[in-house]
């Protein structure tokens, strides 16, 4: 990865030289005696003067020498770093107006890097045509300056490769658009960046992530969904997050007996006193940590007691507490190490994100996840403290976190809803606000493996369709239809079916009625993964309806995503 040498670094090795200079003057000060300067000094002030000016010779070539050396450096790295991507590097390019982008760029470079990922940081003046279509995995860090306008940067690019006839089809890639929300049209050319892209056949990783004036929490999601993609997912947080204690209530398995993973379902009540406030489509940002069994282990190897106070940050942490949240070093060479030497080795956990699937008035936030296996067949972090370890009635690490990409239309126009597996949590959230705001209709499309093990949420989505909330129900499952058991008025009125295979494949069924209902003004949000589902349902709209009305529902806010 190619370096920049900081401005402020700069100026503090000038400032470091004249303090020098003035302390080598100061030195010689009471080397003059009563006699006019230009007398001849005698035999001890000569040679002090001559030792002086020796050092001071020595000290020059040295910092000459390592200057030149860096900059060879520098000059091997960039030149590595210009040269086509192999197959297996990371593209991390940088569009920058004010330098922002830039350092987001360069800590999104040092993150792969410190996962053992190969990078190769670029400048969007310096891409060309032959580097994109070589390249395999690329993440674009755009500012937009002014009213909308690309950073001074990008102009070349613009002209010289933003072209129609580009094809990229072999390329994957990622978005961070950088903006401020106090201007018309935010994030503007990392919008343009993606679309043009999408237009050259490049597959998304995941959708496009905005962030405003450098929201932490929106940087949080940019290094969760990188983490994800690029199967690291213990990339460490840039900056930490503000948990509040959530108290687990409740927790659920919503498909014993499936061919899927186990599905979860889990309640958690704020503190006490508190009463947090979110809307449909906001995430919750989950602390995990680690296995007891694992924390325990490690502390027998190194022979500490886990009740043993630590400090961190200034504040006093049981040693196992502070373990147990955080990523654990190898047992290898632990062997009588001092509790604090251990406390100030660790990294945090990253947090987890998931979709909350209820409002603030069901007095709870309720979680749908998925327990995730490593290839040892082990939980995942995050989702084996959620699924498994985290006591009912203990304390969960929680933070709300808004995502206005996702929030709802206005609760008069029309809404249709598209998800499969746990998507179906954000959906379900957006159900239950219409519900309450009495909104207009809504039509839910929702995909899974078996109906009668995978049909999560049977009771409230049944609930909505008998009340009228739901003008219009299509599931779909791909390994079996039996035990859906939909209401028999619901199907002989044609406000419900039952589809084998996926939901994908019930939107093409339902074609016609997908066209009168965006005649009608409605939107269309998509929950769910980002592999199979996701782009599948993106295509067949673009089948449907033509890329043209897509991207002008994109660009109108009437589709959104939040897939993963």
């Amino acid at each position: 990865m190619s370096t920049v040498a900081s401005p402020i670094a700069s100026r503090a090795a000038q400032a470091g030289t004249l303090i020098a200079l003035c302390a080598a003057a100061l030195a010689l000060v009471p080397l003059h005696g009563d006699a006019w300067w230009p007398a001849a000094p005698d035999g001890t002030r000569t040679g002090l003067a001559a030792l002086l000016s020796a050092a001071w010779l020595v000290a020059s070539g040295l910092t000459l020498r390592r200057a030149r050396r860096a900059a060879r450096t520098q000059a091997a790295r960039s030149a590595a770093d210009a040269g086509v991507p192999e197959p297996a590097d990371w593209l991390v390019v940088h569009a920058s107006q004010t330098g922002q982008a830039l350092e987001l760029a360069q800590r999104t470079a040092g993150s792969l890097q410190a996962a053992g990922l190969r990078v190769r940081l670029r400048e969007i003046s310096s891409l060309d045509a032959a580097t994109l279509s070589s390249a395999r995995q690329a993440l674009f860090v755009a500012s937009t300056t002014g009213e909308g306008d690309a950073p001074d940067p990008a102009a070349g690019f613009i002209r010289a490769t933003m072209c129609e006839g580009l094809r990229l089809p072999a390329l994957r890639y990622a978005v961070l658009a950088l903006g401020d929300r106090g201007y018309r049209n935010y994030c503007a050319f990392g919008h343009a960046l993606d679309r043009w892209l999408q237009d050259a056949g490049a597959i998304p990783l995941f959708d496009l992530v905005e962030v405003d004036n450098a929201d932490p929490a929106a940087l949080r999601h940019w290094q969760h969904h990188v983490g994800t993609a690029a199967g690291a997912s213990a990339l460490p947080d840039w900056a930490p997050v503000a948990y509040e204690a959530w108290t687990l209530a409740a927790r659920r398995e919503l498909n014993p007996g499936s061919a899927g993973a186990p599905v979860f379902e889990l309640r958690l009540t704020p503190p006490a006193g508190d009463s947090p406030c979110w809307r449909a489509g906001d995430i919750a940002e989950i602390g995990p940590r680690q296995d007891p069994a694992a924390v325990g282990a490690l502390l027998a190897a190194a022979g500490l007691d886990g009740a043993t106070r630590v400090q961190r940050d200034g504040v006093a942490h049981p040693l196992a507490d502070l373990v147990s949240r955080s990523q654990l070093p190898p047992v290898d060479g632990l062997a009588g190490i001092q509790a604090q030497a251990l406390a100030d080795r660790l990294e945090p956990l990253p947090s987890r994100e998931y979709s909350i699937a209820s409002i603030p008035g069901e007095g709870t936030v309720r979680l749908l996840l998925r327990r995730m296996l490593r290839p040892d067949g082990t939980p995942g972090v995050g989702s084996g403290w959620l699924c498994d370890h985290a006591p009912l009635g203990g304390v969960v690490d929680l933070r709300v976190r808004a995502n206005p990409g996702f929030h709802g239309p206005p609760a008069q126009r029309p809404l249709v809803l598209l998800g499969n597996g746990t998507g179906i949590a954000g959906l379900r959230a957006h159900l239950a606000e219409r519900a309450a705001d009495d909104g207009a209709r809504s039509w839910l499309l929702f995909g899974e493996r078996h109906a009668d093990r995978d049909f999560h949420l049977r009771e409230d989505i049944l609930g909505w369709l008998a009340d009228g909330t739901l003008a219009r129900l299509d599931l779909a499952f791909s390994r079996g239809t039996d035990g859906a058991a939909l209401p028999p008025s619901a199907l002989a009125a044609d406000r419900a079916a039952i589809h084998a295979g996926h939901v994908q494949g019930a939107l093409r069924l339902q074609a016609a009625r997908l066209r009168q209902w965006l005649d009608d003004g409605a939107a269309l949000f998509v929950c769910g993964s980002l592999q199979g589902m996701a782009p599948g349902v993106d295509a067949e709209l673009r089948a449907i309806l033509g890329s043209a009305r897509v991207d002008d529902l994109l660009a109108s806010g009437r589709y959104r995503r939040d897939v993963y």
